[in-house]
């Protein structure tokens, strides 16, 4: 995966795992000004369902920066995503965000400044619905 991005994968995302099917890196790369981490997911890696809270701005932004993965809002479709993309995701939406099934995929993460920020980590998403993406 490096050789593949200018941003070095990181160290296991322990802190998060419980929130991840399969194995995650995180980098951060600013706490300054506006938060950026440097995401790495493994082959099958995702995230759970989740929402980034907010009474005023707030939300996150993605960039893609390797490999092929997927993002989805709840109700609608996934939207495959590659190298370049960038996904705006409004503040209390709930998402889930990660690898394709068998490629690496590597974002960066950039938290929207907002009030009254939290993160509200939901369900996993569907084993067998993910497992039918390409």
């Amino acid at each position: 995966m490096n050789e593949l991005s200018a941003f070095q994968i990181g160290q296991k995302n322990d802190a998060y795992a419980k929130y991840f099917a399969g194995q995650s890196y995180l980098n951060v790369l600013s706490k300054d000004q506006v938060f950026i981490a440097n995401v790495t997911f493994e082959p099958g890696c995702r995230n759970n369902w989740h929402v980034h809270h907010s009474t005023n701005g707030g939300g996150q932004i993605l960039i893609v920066t390797a490999g092929r993965g997927y993002y989805q809002e709840w109700g609608k479709a996934p939207r495959e995503l590659h190298a370049g993309d960038v996904v705006n995701i409004p503040a209390n939406v709930k998402h889930w965000h990660g690898a394709a099934p068998s490629e690496w995929f590597q974002h960066l993460s950039i938290e929207v400044p907002g009030e009254n920020n939290s993160n509200e980590w939901l369900e996993p998403v569907d084993k067998n619905f993910y497992e039918a993406l390409k």
